[in-house]
């Protein structure tokens, strides 16, 4: 097997991430819409995401583990077409129960068959530039909103809420169905893990999911998403309170997407330079502050600002973890360990949209939101500086 096609599988991760993560984060923008259409609340509507971030962190760890039995490709076909069907039935739920069942449950639970899965077949093939590859991977997430979001924007300029989760499960099958055909196993040569990061060999998931370095990595993971899930989720919405339309409130998710993909890219190159773990804890230090911006923005060129810097970091920041992941664990369980730290992510992600649902509908605004927000966001970055790497000495003192 060319050692070459192990930029085809980054290429495929990057693609299906872009179209499945931009249709789930599609909620944002159809989020007045369906509330002026439907009479449901906001907080209600918002509550469906945050099922979905639950869901997700419910399932990410049986998608990974399935991964790690079965290789990606089966598994992230699975999830492909139970994801296309859930954004079908989500579009034709007759009550806001049902949405939310459909879109946070189903969609939510089949989101997470893009991530560990692809993140553990990503970094299974690559001993160099593993930084760099799994943020080519993110970076292709990381498109959703300068090519989903606009996307979905115009369609809602046509079409009712419900029409437009229909065509979006339409794309969501053509796109990702056949490209999770091209998805291989690493070659066993790219299994081998070379120099001083070479996690022992021995080590059990038990051992693993118990150790100081997995719990520092979940809590840093859980603290970091739900700094970054609120102003993701809630930014339109204060956008065009602030008296901004529509079409240019989404634009600022354009302006966090082209920064984020500067970002993955920079991170990823100064993690493979620098090593991931301090590049790790000053990302997650700036992250805090750039949440707080938003507390002070209110036209458009200042949420422009802030967007580039916010988007720059926490969408630079998230692929570390799976190279922290790579360096400390054993290649044998990657999709498990990968998604526990996805759990705990999906977890801190479903915070966001019901924290800020509620702040908006308890105080009439979101300023509390980001205070909150810019506090978790130093949370996530004291627990991540006490993150230690495995020694050898640690591992053998461990029973089995």
């Amino acid at each position: 097997m060319d050692s070459s096609y192990r930029w085809v599988i980054v290429a495929a991760g990057g693609l299906m991430g872009c179209v499945a993560m931009g249709a789930m984060f599609s909620l944002p923008v159809l989020l007045t819409p369906m509330a002026e259409a439907t009479q449901w609340s906001r907080t209600g509507i918002s509550a469906a995401m945050t099922i979905g971030f639950l869901s997700m962190a419910v399932t990410a760890m049986i998608w990974g583990a399935l991964s790690d039995r079965f290789g990606a490709r089966p598994v992230v076909l699975t999830g492909a077409v139970l994801f296309s069907i859930s954004l079908w039935l989500a579009g034709h739920a007759p009550s806001l129960l049902a949405f939310q069942l459909s879109f946070g449950l189903l969609v939510g639970g089949t989101m997470g068959a893009f991530f560990a899965p692809m993140m553990a077949t990503v970094t299974g093939w690559f001993t160099t530039q593993r930084s760099l590859a799994v943020s080519l991977v993110s970076a292709g997430m990381g498109m959703a909103p300068v090519t989903m979001s606009p996307l979905v924007a115009r369609l809602v300029g046509a079409y009712d809420w419900r029409t437009v989760l229909t065509i979006l499960s339409a794309i969501v099958a053509a796109v990702t169905i056949p490209t999770a055909l091209l998805l291989r196993r690493p070659p066993m040569q790219a299994m081998q893990v070379h120099g001083t990061d070479s996690p022992p060999a021995d080590m059990t998931v038990r051992q693993a999911v118990t150790s100081p370095q997995f719990i520092v990595l979940v809590a840093t993971n859980f603290f970091c998403c739900a700094t970054h899930s609120g102003p993701i989720f809630h930014t339109v919405s204060y956008a065009e309170i602030c008296g901004i339309s529509a079409l240019a409130a989404v634009s600022i998710y354009s302006v966090e997407g082209i920064a984020g993909m500067g970002g993955r890219i920079g991170f990823g190159l100064m993690g493979d330079r620098f090593g991931a773990k301090p590049v790790l804890v000053a990302g997650l230090l700036v992250q805090a502050i750039g949440a707080l911006g938003y507390y002070f923005a209110h036209e458009l060129a200042q949420f422009y600002a802030v967007a580039a810097l916010f988007g720059f970091i926490y969408a630079g920041i998230m692929p570390l973890y799976s190279v922290l992941v790579r360096e400390n664990f054993p290649i044998k369980m990657l999709g498990t360990i990968m998604g526990g730290t996805g759990m705990a992510g999906s977890l801190g992600m479903a915070t966001g949209p019901v924290l800020g649902g509620w702040i908006f509908d308890t105080t009439g605004g979101y300023g509390a939101l980001y205070i909150t927000c810019c506090g978790l966001g130093l949370a996530a970055f004291l627990i991540a500086m006490t993150f230690r790497p495995f020694n050898r000495s640690q591992m053998t003192a461990q029973p089995v």
